[in-house]
């Protein structure tokens, strides 16, 4: 009998730990590493050359929307041609726990993917996608949004000390029953109504289960530093581990405060809170037309936001002050310009032909405003509209990046160049981030060594995130490996043309099962939820 379901030989190991490289077989039996050394021939079922490549933890996307996308297709192609074995979802709102009522209202938003909510917990979502069938594992974050929706909906105020302590039992719900901590996204309805306060409160109920605290923080623009001591407080008050999602100083005239955050967050790191971030490769978001418009106009949900948007008094007061920069509100569309906001999702056929096109390009062809037509959109489309946002600088990516406590989070779906998903444009994030993080960052630019870069994508968001025996290449740990031809990672994604794989990936295995062999999918689905230690 085989000793090894499989070897790999000869390839070049990057342990995820950060140290120094070597060349070493690889060998595999059942779903974990068991040996990484010089192995016999002959003594495995199956071998694999190596040589020439380099072995690394499969890598881990911290911040993952791909909750929609893997509901239609569970291959999960964008990003396990780029490595990714780990699918972190849950920003704010989280894909339970569900009310019947939060479960109709979603199903009625649905776009292009449709599909039957058949679970009311989050851990049901998570199990729904293993069952159907997922090529990379899967973990979510529940989210204080959707806790908070359970029971006050969408309505502005601040939960009654009963209310509060039921969205509380929520969250440790969730968390026994392995989300990985409760996350925040505070500049959208209905999780910017949530006060400070409220916010401890649920971290805390976390905190319980030695969970984390992740947070969109409330704002990244005009009062950026204020929100990010908020974020402080909360981690340091609730004594959690916390992260801020997608680190970034959004809009021209707030790009000079990033070097004040990174001062703030170190100077939190060294009077012992445990903070990270993540981040993207790129100076454009993607969110909604929602980013562009102020909180009393989307209050009551998206139907109540439409509603207004057909009122000709609110029109008139809403242009106003979609044109004006504010502390009171994050203005996606002063912080990006109308040139600088691209349309790229929608779910009315008639409007797809628009995807690519900027605000001000879609103005100018209507004759009326960029403001004007945003609201018109919203109406036409009956939905938030899927964009991009030109608003950070690229001096601030390379500040971030050699930090050493910064991971790598997409903030995109993962999703195939094929069917379904080329009725919409997207974010070329989606295919192409891990892969401009090694190629123009780490090979090009030399920003930080391919070791160092190999342990942000692994062994720093595992441990951040307490997951067992993930996130390292060592006998034991779960066999999630990517092989890969650092000379020839690319990101071919553009944002004329997003749907584009990644190149220079020749083999990606999910618990010791190949999904990428030879640089294409297998077709197989192993993935597993995986869970806090």
């Amino acid at each position: 009998m085989a000793e090894y379901d499989l070897v790999l030989r000869g390839g070049t190991i990057y342990d995820g730990t950060g140290k120094a490289s070597y060349v070493s077989d690889l060998a595999i039996k059942d779903d974990k590493i068991v040996a990484i050394e010089k192995t016999s021939k002959g003594s495995a079922k199956e071998e694999l050359d190596a040589s020439g490549l380099c072995i690394a933890p499969g890598f881990i996307n911290m911040l993952s929307q791909a909750e929609d996308t893997l509901m239609a297709d569970g291959s999960s192609q964008s990003d396990i041609r780029q490595g990714v074995t780990l699918e972190i979802m849950g920003e704010g709102n989280s894909m339970g726990p569900f009310t019947k009522a939060m479960k109709d209202e979603r199903m009625a938003e649905h776009g292009d993917i449709k599909y039957d909510i058949t679970w009311d917990t989050l851990r049901g979502f998570l199990d729904t996608l293993v069952n159907r069938g997922v090529s990379t594992n899967v973990a979510s974050f529940v989210g204080a949004s959707t806790a908070r929706q359970n029971f006050l909906g969408r309505e502005e105020r601040k939960p009654t000390a009963d209310e509060l302590q039921k969205m509380c039992k929520l969250v440790e719900h969730a968390m026994s029953e392995g989300a990985i901590g409760v996350s925040s996204a505070l500049i959208y309805s209905p999780g910017l109504y949530a006060q400070t306060d409220e916010l401890i409160a649920l971290a805390q109920a976390a905190a319980k289960y030695k969970g984390m605290y992740t947070s969109h923080l409330r704002s990244e623009g005009s009062t950026f530093i204020e929100a990010l001591d908020e974020f402080i407080e909360i981690t340091d008050k609730a004594k959690i581990r916390s992260e801020v999602y997608h680190l970034k100083a959004a809009g021209q005239a707030n790009w000079h405060k990033m070097d004040l955050a990174l001062e703030r967050i170190e100077a939190a790191r060294k009077r012992g809170l445990e903070i990270t971030a993540d981040m993207y490769m790129y100076t454009a978001a993607q969110t909604g037309l929602d980013a562009a418009m102020p909180p009393w106009v989307q209050q009551g949900g998206l139907q109540q936001w439409r509603k207004r948007l057909q009122n000709p008094e609110m029109r008139t007061r809403l242009e106003t002050e979609m044109r004006q920069q504010t502390d009171t509100w994050e203005n996606g569309l002063q912080m990006a310009g109308a040139e600088g906001t691209i349309l790229v999702g929608f779910k009315n056929e008639k409007l797809k032909p628009l995807a690519g096109k900027s605000l001000a390009e879609l103005a100018k062809m209507r004759g009326i405003s960029p403001e004007i037509a945003a609201m018109d959109l919203i109406v036409e489309d009956d939905s938030r509209i899927e964009t991009v946002y030109f608003w950070m600088s690229e001096d601030n990516l390379r500040k971030q990046i050699i930090k050493p406590w910064v991971s790598v989070g997409s903030d995109g779906s993962s999703m195939s160049a094929s069917g379904i998903f080329m009725q919409s444009s997207t974010h070329p994030r989606a295919y192409g981030n891990v892969a401009r993080f090694l190629s123009k960052y780490v090979r090009q630019e030399k920003l930080i060594t391919l070791e160092e870069a190999v342990r942000r994508l692994t062994h720093l968001p595992a441990s951040n995130m307490r997951l067992e025996s993930r996130g390292k290449l060592q006998p034991g740990y779960f066999a999630d490996l990517a092989l890969f031809d650092f000379a020839k990672v690319e990101d071919n994604a553009t944002f004329e043309k997003p749907h584009q794989y990644a190149s220079g990936f020749v083999h990606v295995l999910v618990n010791g099962v190949p999904v990428i062999k030879d640089s294409d999918h297998t077709g197989n689905k192993p993935g597993r939820v995986v869970t806090p230690a």
